[in-house]
């Protein structure tokens, strides 16, 4: 769980081009409502400068995440789409030839 709830992080501060590593460690050892500030790409009190998360949001995506995620381990079984490769072509597959056999549709 925890590991989850460092990606968010992760990846604001990767797209930031920072080090996440390095910002997670300064950020575990300090108090408060301390982050990471992309727009002013640094480390500073998230509340006193206006960057917050609206409680609602942040507490319905971890819940629909945990709900997910113990349906999966209950279930033991996934369904998902997998996805049919692409190809460049617009006309039917090789070697179908015409349309023959369909006489007596005119």
């Amino acid at each position: 769980i925890e590991k989850s709830l460092e990606a968010p992080f992760r990846t604001i501060v990767s797209n930031a081009g920072h080090e996440a590593s390095v910002l997670l460690e300064k950020i575990r050892n300090s108090e408060g409502a301390t982050g990471f500030n992309a727009l002013a790409e640094r480390v500073e009190d998230l509340v006193k400068a206006g960057v917050i998360d609206p409680t609602k949001v942040s507490r319905s995506a971890l819940q629909n995440a945990a709900s997910v995620a113990g349906l999966m381990l209950t279930t033991e079984a996934v369904i998902a789409d997998k996805p049919e490769p692409k190809s460049d072509h617009s006309h039917g597959p090789a070697g179908m030839g015409g349309m023959g056999g369909m006489g007596g549709m005119m």
